[in-house]
């Protein structure tokens, strides 16, 4: 068998051209290195264009231990007769050596030419009703209906969203006529539905069964595994596919949060373990929780996790501000005689939610606080987490855990929330925190109460209070507290609560302003997520550097974007030339000179490309205090984008921000960088659409990260040269990933900052990793940032969940179970 095969992934007609033919696939050593692809219309050789594209990272794929990045399109001319040939073929040559990689039949590709490009994904059957997805090519006026077995027509309510997946395997059409689809029907629901599409020349039919006996389900399910598994052994081969089989056949390849959950939950007999266990250090934890005509149901089950902790020295303090003739009253004396343990106080008038949970906090006795809502749950091994941790570190001052929500009933957990660990800058944008929220009495006495002036935010309030006591802050990345969602809670329904989100808005500014922190606090679209602005008290010179080497459009529309789209005035441009070949480079860089006073051209003269060596000489160059490195081939979106970033970077505690880059078509390129994302290190969120907020508005909040960009990178020169600037071992990949892991060592954040916003052109003066000295150059830097961080990768990333995927950039379930937070 050939070494380096090509294995075709698709081969079909243009959709709007039936005289070009589109083959997608990739080379098993990721690179087409020496081979050379034909393509045969029977014995006539064709002509083709290819493309060279890589993948986003969540459709990255393994092959025996190799990482699969590159794609190749083949743009082919078919000829105008060419329905009269019979079989087309492509052909991969290496060393003499031929290799048949897809054989198909004009016959064939004409018949699927003549279908209207679309996909049914899945029909689904709810609780009234039923819903169809899928997606299809909209160019010709197309319209979906959908009908029964015996010509019933069923009005469904569509929503349409995008589907980037399908725009980069259809990418001769225009994102606009790509139509995602999810169609719901509330009513009764029949065995089949037909999915009806029709356009000005096409009509396509799909049958959908929607209810199917147990037999004809398991033979669908069997059929469809045998053709991954064929399709799946063609591609990659034996071994990646009996890792594949076992991954499915233990379920470690996907899962359902619900069911992850179950798995990851302790056990009776580990919490019997757990309830016997003696430490050295057992404080008693005080549970505060206010209380308001809780319905009956919701609080004995709250009550239910607190009596069934493993950890037993607790004591639970309600408050009852429902007022006279409560309607818990009863109930609550029941369970105070029950458990002395459980301590209650009564308000003759009702209460709102400060004063009635400062009422609760009165009367709790407890080395350590824990807040709960009335009708929400605790994991039964949610304070025995809390002791183990601070057993290990007794400096511990404040705990807080990752949390999911529960329906009604108490029985469905869903929408999980695992968090970072703390993470200043995100908290600054939003309560992140939230539950479980655990503070020593020592901080919860110096900051003191909650205050009724954040009623709806008093929670965040509190905490921003605390925080700011004390730097002995610990996360414990389990699911260790339950929401109870209902319609109106701030989560589910946020229009009930818009004060709640004015006084978040209040009470990050109150933050600032104990702080001293010249800063501006404003609300976004996204509820809950809160946009801070620094306010400048100076204007301090900021140095661009842009490495260039030839390439002057991208440099032109770079530097006019700085003049024209950017309102801060005190800067440099300091363009450092790179061996470029084209004398109108030159010619450029003279006319640049001459009308942009700002701009100074400097000569690198080292050989290659290097891109630490040529930074660190450009910033050699520079007067300013504050360096951006940006990339030459992007473009700023936003005017206050460098006044953004410097406000970040002018804190004390910041060592360098990055900025949220988009692609050409909007979607996201870089909204911060996870280490240890592929095995290295990748970006967040690539691919996102432009209105995706991401993981928990992730992708819309500043927060910080353990590293960013330096495709544009403010960072301060004292800071840059306290740290060695660059590493001119890394010449291509993972340099600017090494930088802001030795700046976050010395001591500082590194931020990322979303309303700093620029486009991305990609890498384009660069060009591809596409010989063996690059590849194994590449290689040689994985080696290298593997070596020096390997602590850093075993421990994992602070500012991202151990509980979450390494595999893909979405913030997806980690279902390796052996290297997951877990319960």
């Amino acid at each position: 068998m050939m070494k380096n095969r090509f294995v075709v992934t698709v081969c079909r007609l243009h959709v709007k051209d039936k005289n070009k033919l589109l083959i997608m696939g990739w080379f098993w050593e990721n690179q087409m290195s020496d081979n050379r692809l034909t393509v045969l219309l029977d014995k006539k050789e064709l002509s083709f264009v290819v493309e060279e594209k890589d993948l986003v990272i969540g459709e990255q794929k393994e092959r025996d231990g190799m990482l699969i990045t590159k794609q190749y399109y083949l743009w082919v001319n078919l000829p105008s007769n060419w329905k009269e040939s019979k079989k087309l073929y492509v052909i991969n040559t290496r060393k003499d050596k031929n290799d048949t990689c897809c054989m198909v039949t004009t016959e064939k590709l004409q018949h699927a030419g003549q279908k209207m490009p679309k996909h049914i994904d899945a029909g689904t059957l709810t609780d009234n009703g039923f819903s169809v997805s899928g997606w299809y090519i909209d160019y010709e006026n197309v319209k979906m209906t959908f009908w029964d077995a015996n010509g019933k027509n069923y009005p469904m309510y569509i929503k349409i969203k995008k589907r980037l997946d399908v725009a980069r395997a259809y990418p001769e059409v225009q994102e606009s006529e790509i139509v995602g689809f999810v169609a719901t029907y509330k009513g009764e629901v029949p065995k089949k539905v037909r999915v009806h599409l029709e356009s000005d020349t096409k009509k396509n039919d799909y049958v959908l069964t929607l209810k199917m006996s147990a037999l004809r389900r398991k033979s669908i399910k069997l059929k469809r595994g045998y053709n991954k598994v064929k399709s799946y052994y063609h591609q990659f081969g034996a071994v990646s596919t009996v890792k594949k089989i076992y991954g499915k056949a233990t379920k470690r390849d996907t899962i359902s949060y619900q069911s992850w959950y179950k798995m990851q939950r302790p056990s009776r007999s580990v919490l019997s373990a757990q309830s016997k266990q003696v430490f050295p250090y057992m404080p008693k934890i005080s549970i505060v929780v206010p209380l308001y005509k809780t319905p009956e149901k919701y609080l004995t089950a709250m009550i239910a996790s607190i009596r069934g902790q493993s950890y037993l020295n607790w004591e639970l303090c309600l408050s009852d501000g429902s007022g006279t003739n409560s309607p818990i009253k009863d109930v609550l004396q029941k369970y105070e005689n029950e458990d002395k343990r459980i301590r209650v106080v009564y308000n003759e008038k009702p209460l709102k939610i400060s004063d009635n949970t400062n009422e609760a906090l009165k009367i709790s006795t407890g080395e350590f606080i824990a807040f709960t809502d009335h009708d929400d749950m605790l994991a039964p091994n949610a304070l025995f987490e809390c002791i183990y941790e601070l057993n290990r570190n007794k400096d511990i001052d404040i705990i807080y855990t990752d949390e999911d929500k529960i329906d009604m009933s108490g029985k469905e957990h869903f929408m999980p929330h695992f968090k970072t660990d703390f993470n200043i800058d995100m908290l600054r944008s939003t309560n992140y925190i939230c539950h479980l929220f655990v503070v020593k009495r020592d901080i919860y006495e110096k900051v003191g109460m909650l205050n009724h002036e954040f009623d709806g935010a008093q929670d965040y309030d509190f905490v921003l209070r605390c925080i700011e006591k004390t730097g002995n802050i610990k996360h414990i990345p389990k699911i260790l507290y339950h929401w109870r969602a209902h319609k109106d809670s701030t989560a589910e329904n946020p229009e009930s609560k818009m004060y709640a989100f004015e006084a978040g808005v209040r009470a990050v500014q109150a933050h600032y302003d104990r702080l001293r922190i010249q800063a501006k606090v404003s609300s976004t679209a996204l509820n809950g997520i809160y946009r801070t602005k620094y306010i400048l008290t100076e204007q301090p010179l900021v140095s661009i550097v842009i490495p260039n080497k030839d390439h002057i459009e991208d440099l032109d529309k770079c530097i006019k974007s700085l003049q024209n789209k950017n309102e801060y005035t005190n800067l440099e441009y300091i363009i450092v030339e790179n061996n470029s070949k084209e004398e109108r480079t030159f010619d450029f860089y003279k006319e640049l000179e001459k009308n942009n006073p700002k701009a100074r051209v400097i000569f690198w003269e080292g050989k290659g490309f290097n891109y630490p060596a040529i930074n660190n000489f450009g910033k050699k160059q520079a007067k300013g205090n504050y360096i951006l490195f940006l990339n030459n081939d992007t473009e700023i979106l936003n005017k206050d984008c460098i006044e953004e970033m410097l406000g970040f970077c002018m804190r004390s505690d910041v060592g360098a921000v990055g900025a949220r880059l988009f692609y050409e078509d909007e979607t996201i390129q870089h909204a911060g960088v996870i280490v240890g994302l592929g095995g290295v290190a990748g970006h967040a969120f690539v691919g996102a659409g432009p209105g995706d907020p991401g993981y928990f508005g992730r992708i819309v909040m500043a927060q910080d990260y353990s590293a960013v960009t330096a495709a544009c990178m403010m960072i301060k020169r004292e800071v840059f040269e306290e740290v060695g600037g660059f590493d001119e071992e890394y010449a291509v990949a993972f340099n600017d990933v090494d930088l802001c892991m030795k700046i976050r060592k010395a001591g500082y954040l590194i931020v990322y900052n979303p309303y700093a916003k620029l486009k991305h052109y990609e890498s384009k003066s660069r060009g591809y990793e596409d010989s063996d000295e690059k590849v194994e150059r590449f290689h040689s830097e994985v080696r290298l940032f593997s070596s020096r961080w390997k602590e850093f990768l075993i421990k994992g990333d602070p500012y991202y969940n151990p509980n979450l995927t390494l595999d893909k950039n979405d913030f997806s379930l980690n279902v390796n179970m052996d290297k997951i937070g877990g319960q």
